[in-house]
């Protein structure tokens, strides 16, 4: 299945119902009076988390929706059905913009959270609404008012707790699939991964972590190369951060691959920069330990935390959990 997560779309709330004009016109009834009914209500349009929506594919084949329109007032003061309401199913996470103004409508993150995209019309007034003691025959309805119309723009970021980014060839898919339950593409060339992909880490305490896997970074996305930086959304949510870095490249090439994941991150959005993060050395399966360490003391130098893994073998990869744990556990005290 393909993965959209933006799109354009249009929303429009039903027509009120027009009232009616009618008498009575009973044997026996002299001088009956008006008995024109109220049109209905027109239908509201309405955005609603649904978790098991994580994409936005509908809005590929459908970019028009609209609610019913309210049914028209009748005699013998019969008030016309009110319209049925349209609600659009979208994945927890989704922001909503109005496509004119640009101006946000709602951050929709939780389960069943709902907002009005599009209010229906109200119905007319049929004519035994404006009777009077000087008007008693009214020849008077009012119509339908016109439902809201306009363009919206939805843009998906995914909810998760930790965010993998690095490199493309730098082992982030094969340490998803080891971490969780996830079968992302795997293949020895540059960009194999083209979607970002969610996978869940169970931990011994019962609980589990949520991981965003997002196509690989390289110098220059900010301006256009490679993939660009828009997947980079997908992880505006997480706690935390794993800075995947491949640890079998030659001299300070690991330490530079570094600065250029933290470059691309400043210039798509600084706050990134301020999440807990680990760097993760991978592909240490292919090291000797004398390099490892000398790997390793040069981080520090810089005042950088790393874990040694080896995706592949699942080397190091309790410790990476581990580590995990303590800093999501270190936020969720600090937001307490």
């Amino acid at each position: 299945m393909a993965f959209i997560d933006e799109a354009k779309f249009l929303v429009k709330g039903g027509d009120g119902g027009n009232g009616c004009v009618s008498f009575r016109r009973e044997k026996f009834v002299p001088r009956g009076g008006p008995n024109g009914g109220d049109g209905g209500d027109g239908g509201n349009v309405y955005l609603e988390a649904d978790p098991r929506k994580i994409s936005l594919i509908d809005f590929r084949y459908a970019s028009h929706f609209k609610a019913e329109r309210g049914q028209n007032g009748a005699g013998k003061d019969m008030h016309g059905r009110s319209g049925r309401d349209c609600i659009i199913k979208v994945p927890p996470g989704s922001v909503i913009r109005d496509v004119e103004s640009g101006e946000v409508l709602a951050d929709l993150t939780e389960p069943g959270e709902r907002i009005l995209a599009a209010r229906g019309g109200r119905g007319g007034l049929g004519n035994s609404r404006f009777a009077t003691s000087t008007n008693r025959a009214p020849r008077r309805a009012t119509p339908g008012e016109p439902g809201q119309e306009r363009w919206l723009r939805i843009e998906l970021k995914l909810l998760a707790d930790v965010g993998l980014i690095g490199l493309p060839n730098a082992g982030k898919s094969t340490l998803l699939s080891k971490l969780s339950a996830a079968n992302p593409k795997i293949a020895p060339y540059p960009f194999t991964t083209l979607t970002p992909q969610l996978g869940v880490l169970r931990l011994e305490n019962g609980s589990s972590l949520i991981i965003a896997d997002i196509p690989g970074l390289v110098e220059g996305a900010h301006q256009g190369v490679g993939l660009g930086h828009r997947f980079l959304r997908h992880i505006e949510r997480t706690s935390a951060l794993l800075h995947v870095v491949d640890s079998s490249t030659g001299g300070d090439r690991p330490l530079a691959d570094f600065h250029v994941l933290e470059k691309e991150l400043a210039a798509y959005n600084s706050e990134l920069l301020k999440r807990r993060y680990v760097i993760v050395l991978n592909k240490t399966d292919l090291v000797d330990a004398a390099r490892l360490a000398e790997l390793r003391q040069r981080f520090a130098q810089e005042g950088l935390r790393t874990v040694a893994v080896s995706a592949l073998t699942g080397q190091g990869l309790d410790s990476l959990t581990e580590l995990l744990t303590d800093i999501l556990d270190q936020e969720e005290a600090e937001e307490i």
